[in-house]
């Protein structure tokens, strides 16, 4: 898996850089299996006349565009996926010709909620959703070692810097009291 290290600070760590669990490819394999399989039987079947490989020809562009709509596609899709946890930021990433990049700081994250299904406690994967300050949320799914990775984000939340603390640094204006108001019936 390659992803670009230049995108991270000098500072920042990557602790963690995963992709969608394999089960997701199950599915399109399945499906190009089924079309290959589909493709030689129509060879074997159909006979050798002109009809023949007129309907050869019918059912091979039937199955190769099924192919690449549901199997090629969600392959490469799978393979250009990357979820990267670093000690500052979560990192998802994905897209072939345009490439899409969502950062979400880890001292903005308000909550993260780990879903499984029974298949997926059985792989150990999972959808974690992160939430953040803002509305903001950025959604993992087919994540592997999903606890794990649940685990690892709460520690690195617990070690970031609070957003507060950033303030804290800079020098505290003293707070005065608001000028009264003069309107029409005060003084």
């Amino acid at each position: 898996m390659a992803f670009p290290e230049d995108v991270l600070t000098e500072q920042e760590e990557v602790v963690l850089h995963l992709a969608p669990h394999w089960k997701v490819a199950v599915l399109p394999i399945a499906v190009l299996l089924l079309s290959v399989t589909g493709e030689i039987l129509a060879w074997v079947m159909l006979p050798g006349t002109e009809g023949g490989r007129i309907g050869l020809w019918l059912v091979t562009a039937i199955l190769l565009w099924y192919s690449v709509r549901y199997a090629v596609r969600p392959l490469v899709i799978w393979r250009f996926t990357h979820y990267v946890l670093t000690d500052e930021r979560i990192l998802l990433q994905h897209g072939v010709l345009v490439r899409e990049r969502r950062d979400l700081p880890l001292n903005r994250v308000n909550d993260h909620a780990l879903a499984q299904s029974v298949l997926d406690r059985m792989l150990g994967s999972g959808t974690l959703t992160v939430d953040s300050i803002g509305d903001q949320s950025a959604v993992l799914a087919g994540l592997p070692h999903a606890q794990r990775v649940q685990n690892t984000l709460y520690e690195l939340i617990e070690h970031s810097p609070a957003p507060d603390d950033e303030d804290e640094e800079a020098e505290p204006e003293e707070e005065t009291a608001p000028a009264p108001r003069r309107g029409l019936f005060r003084r």
